[in-house]
């Protein structure tokens, strides 16, 4: 956004309209003692040529590496057009559309976005939307305890296939709620939640079942099995989902027999860039019958009394904005700003975009594994079919592998050492579209040339026989 400073004229033409005699007596109630009479630690100040030069020359020092980083942010290809548009000003600098006499454009984008996620997760609703990934989650959990007459606990059941930062956020939502979150352990062999694990509750009262799809470590859940699972024993089904596997996989509106009731999950592989970890945003899915009790903002499509197509916000009570204690939600958010991103984005892929950027993600974290498997000591866990992620086991501790090999430009993988330590020297690995086969060769080389220097295997840098 440009910067447009005031002048002196202009300053006093304003302090003349307010009838102050000066900037500082605007401030006339801040006390002496906490006014700074002058900043010695900030530098002397640059032109704008100088200070362009200035960053340009630290951006360098950030390389260009290549991200084999997943576990929940993704490195997708965002065309160009999605945030020329996203940052004109109409869409830049729009407010919550409560007047929908003034905002026909951000009610109409909205419930574009809305229409494209019902499609994608085959689900009756969607809002728009939430802070991210994580506090969708939690609102789903909530959403679950509320929707769910059928149950009496604030009991839900949390695999550990959910991601680790998602399991403690609904947690620190939640905690306070007396909702209770009952960890259910994954299989070690398939890396899948245990169905046998799972059995021990069934016939107690619990108000839903969380559903990752994928789950943390990339491998596919049979969604199918807990849904139906969860419904026979009373629960609702809550799918975490990502949205761009989504356009390969089944929809969770068709899981099982009755399909999910609840789904929601992080939005930034739709068009928001890794940008050091934010904003991104979350969205929140259900069914008819939940809808009521979905936060977040839902935008209707009508037509005026002369025929003539509108929007609005509805199925808000008043109570969402003025009694905390009546709302369905204290933390929703628009986040209009991320989602007019996702929804350009949509719009210009499309379904056939979506499939096929969900394809070559797909297609090169299988050559990834193919090339980094071939290493010495490097195994792969967990032989389930998976989407764009894979966890790997190495011979040597995780943590300074990864260090060596962000020296060389590759950010390696996500270390599962601190979450899941029972898996050894287990790397998350994650190979997107925009990454390339010298990329992932180079990565490839460099692992094991660290691993040879680390001791953890003694091998060669020469092809193998």
């Amino acid at each position: 956004m440009p910067f447009i400073p005031h002048t002196e004229e202009e300053v006093q033409e304003m302090l003349v309209a307010i009838g102050a005699a000066s900037i500082d007596e605007l401030f006339d109630e801040i006390p002496e003692n906490l006014k700074l009479t002058q900043l010695d630690a900030i530098p002397t100040a640059l032109s704008e040529m100088e200070i362009t030069q200035l960053m340009g020359k630290r951006s360098l020092q950030d390389g260009e590496p290549s991200c084999f980083i997943g576990a929940g942010a993704y490195d997708h290809h965002i065309p160009a057009a999605v945030w020329q548009l996203t940052t004109r000003g109409e869409f830049y600098t729009a407010y919550t559309p409560y007047q929908a006499e003034a905002s026909q454009g951000t009610l109409q984008l909205l419930y574009e976005f809305q229409s494209m996620m019902v499609a994608l997760t085959g689900m009756d609703a969607s809002n728009a939307s939430l802070y991210d990934g994580a506090s969708a989650l939690a609102e789903a959990v909530l959403m679950s305890v509320r929707a769910n007459r059928k149950s009496k606990s604030k009991r839900v059941l949390m695999p550990r296939t959910v991601h680790p930062a998602y399991r403690r956020v609904v947690h620190n939502i939640v905690r306070n709620q007396q909702i209770e979150l009952v960890e259910v352990a994954f299989d070690p062999k398939s890396g899948q939640t245990n169905l046998a694990v799972l059995e021990q509750y069934a016939g107690e009262d619990f108000a839903a079942l969380v559903i990752p799809q994928p789950n943390f470590f990339g491998v596919l859940e049979d969604v199918d099995a807990l849904t139906n699972w969860a419904h026979a024993n009373g629960a609702l089904a809550v799918g975490v989902v990502n949205p761009l596997a989504l356009a390969l996989l089944t929809p969770p509106g068709l899981w099982g027999e009755a399909g999910a009731d609840i789904c929601c999950g992080e939005g930034q592989p739709l068009g928001a860039p890794l940008a050091s970890g934010g904003p991104y945003f979350g969205f929140l899915c259900c069914k008819i019958a939940q809808v009521r009790q979905m936060p977040g903002r839902i935008i209707g499509r009508t037509v005026d009394l002369d025929g003539k197509v509108g929007y609005s916000l509805t199925l808000q009570a008043r109570e969402q904005h003025i009694r905390r204690s009546k709302a369905t939600s204290n933390i929703c958010t628009n986040q209009g700003l991320m989602v007019t991103a996702a929804t350009i984005h949509m719009a210009l892929l499309g379904s056939e975009g979506l499939e096929r950027a969900a394809a070559a993600s797909f297609q090169n974290t299988r050559h990834l594994v193919e090339v980094l498997t071939a290493i010495p000591g490097v195994e792969v866990m967990f032989e389930q079919p998976a989407f764009h992620e894979r966890v790997v086991r190495l011979p040597a501790p995780a943590k300074g592998i990864l260090r060596s090999l962000a020296a060389h430009n590759v950010l390696g993988g996500f270390d599962l050492s601190a979450d899941y330590p029972e898996l050894g020297n287990a790397l998350l690995v994650c190979a997107t579209e925009k990454r390339t086969e010298d990329e992932i060769a180079a990565y490839a080389q460099k692992l094991e040339r660290v691993i040879q220097l680390q001791g953890g295997v003694t091998c060669g840098l020469v092809p193998k026989e």
